[in-house]
């Protein structure tokens, strides 16, 4: 008698509802994300506000979102491994929905502050989780398109922020944005249901390296948000930079001696993975850093409301999408190094186009511009993406999504930071005395000028312009010379 044959797993034919699944996953992925860029568009806003925060408090209010949600991503992605990666998810959009109340409630800079901060720890729950499940609720050959999905999504997160953002802040004050940002939260905790639950492992906590990880980033870039208030050779500068470096040695020494790490340091000696956190922060860096100063070049050099400054920024999520969907396919057809490569060319030479942009610039030709970064976005995090995800054993999914987004975010809250930093130091400068007294954000002073008459506000748009275009030619370099490193990394053996 010939023994029937057993039924195929789960694992070989994916989950039946594996659309609704991954669909459910990537708008988590968007709702997270797009609160990183739509803040940006809240900044003209809340510094016109009775609150009254400084340049300073400007930058923190967007990177504080972004520090708490880089720097938690990794053990994030380990408790996940642990305690389970729906269970994860569903708490990680509770306390992101928390703390989107509080920022809303917010009477002070500190109290808002906090709920950022709170939201911050909510998305890194989130973003590990999301990919995690998405990928083991498809079988494998399945997989390097549900990837491609879920990062052409995570990457549109940025543009939907915008849209949405702007939307809601055409009509509302900017505490809308985050009491708007509850029952979205609910209704994707109501969805979660849908997704497989995953298997856990004994994977351990590690309370002190968190902690050196997060001591690490902050204070480095608390040194590259308070250089130009306070003087980049100041003592508190000085210490922040050196702490933050020693802090970080002490975290690598750390893991490399413990018996059971968060994140072991012999997966940094597979040159694939170096290559796909570092071609992850690079281009989130560039990315984020266009976001950043497009939310004021739209709304003050070319006087567009908060709603037309998000439509304004749909062709870049339009065009990554649609890319991002390809990429796997040119990836198998000639190779990740050359299709990452055009990508991050593709990038860096629309944020040169960027910065030359001015008030007399047709809306028609920057949208160009848009449309190369969001191709150049769609073409590099794939490959990226997959060389991260396939360097880790399959029951550290959880590991190898958390450090992917954590280079994501910490790209994100550099880019920020140092464009932020650039340009506002240059701008506040170059700004005439009228304007600027008693100003020192760019918000500050364009809305100021503005207010003096036109022939004041066309000299802060053309000082803005250039301090603008300074801070893009800055990271455009920057983003080539992390490529340099990535596709030389990439076509490294594996052994390293």
């Amino acid at each position: 008698m010939q023994t029937p044959a057993a039924p195929p797993s789960v694992e070989a034919t994916g989950h039946p509802r594996r659309g609704l699944v991954l669909t459910t996953m990537c708008a988590a992925v968007i709702l997270v994300v797009a609160m990183v860029s739509a803040v940006n568009l809240a900044v003209p806003k809340l510094a016109d506000s009775d609150l009254h925060p400084s340049p300073t408090q400007l930058l923190w209010f967007v990177d504080a979102y972004v520090i708490v949600f880089a720097c938690l991503l990794i053990p994030a992605g380990v408790v996940g491994d642990r305690w389970g990666r729906k269970r994860a998810l569903l708490w990680g959009l509770g306390v992101f929905a928390v703390g989107c109340l509080i920022c809303a409630l917010a009477n002070g800079i500190p109290v808002l502050l906090a709920g950022r901060i709170i939201t911050g720890a909510g998305a890194a729950l989130v973003m590990p989780a999301t990919l995690s499940l998405a990928l083991i609720a498809f079988p494998p050959a399945e997989r390097p398109q549900a990837i491609a999905t879920w990062t052409g999504a995570s990457g549109i997160g940025g543009v939907v922020g915008y849209l949405v953002g702007g939307g809601l802040l055409q009509f509302l004050p900017w505490q809308g944005l985050f009491a708007a940002m509850v029952p979205v939260t609910a209704a994707v905790m109501y969805a979660v249901r849908f997704a497989p639950a995953a298997p856990r492992n004994d994977t351990p906590l590690d309370p002190a390296g968190t902690g050196l990880l997060v001591l690490g980033f902050v204070a480095l870039l608390y040194g590259i948000i308070e250089g130009p208030a306070t003087g980049w050779s100041s003592a508190p500068i000085v210490s922040a930079f050196v702490l933050g470096l020693l802090v970080l040695t002490g975290f690598a020494l750390q893991q490399a001696r413990s018996r059971q790490p968060m994140l072991e340091p012999q997966l940094f000696r597979t040159p694939r993975l170096r290559a796909g956190a570092l071609g992850v922060t690079a281009a989130f860096f560039a990315m984020f850093a266009l976001f950043f100063t497009n939310a004021q070049y739209l709304q003050y050099v070319k006087g567009m409301s908060p709603l037309t400054a998000g439509v304004a920024f749909l062709p870049l999520a339009v065009c990554m999408m649609l890319v991002s969907r390809r990429a796997s396919r040119l990836t198998a057809r000639f190779g990740a190094r050359p299709v990452m490569a055009v990508g991050m060319l593709l990038i860096a030479a629309s944020l040169l186009c960027v910065s030359w942009s001015d008030a007399g610039t047709p809306y028609a030709l920057y949208a160009v511009y848009l449309v190369a970064a969001g191709g150049g976005m769609g073409l590099t995090l794939p490959p990226l993406t997959m060389g991260i995800m396939g360097a880790v054993p399959s029951h550290r999914a959880g590991l190898g999504s958390g450090l992917n987004s954590a280079a994501r975010e910490i790209g994100s809250a550099l880019g920020v930071a140092v464009i932020g930093t650039v340009t506002t130091s240059r701008f506040a400068a170059a700004a005439d005395p009228a304007t600027g007294a008693g100003h020192h954000s760019a918000s500050g002073i364009l809305a100021a000028a503005a207010r003096l008459g036109a022939g004041e506000h066309a000299r802060a748009v053309t000082a803005f312009s250039d301090a603008a275009g300074t801070g893009y030619r800055v990271v455009a370099a920057t983003l080539v010379i992390a490529a340099l490193f990535v596709l030389r990394w990439h076509r490294a053996p594996e052994s390293g």
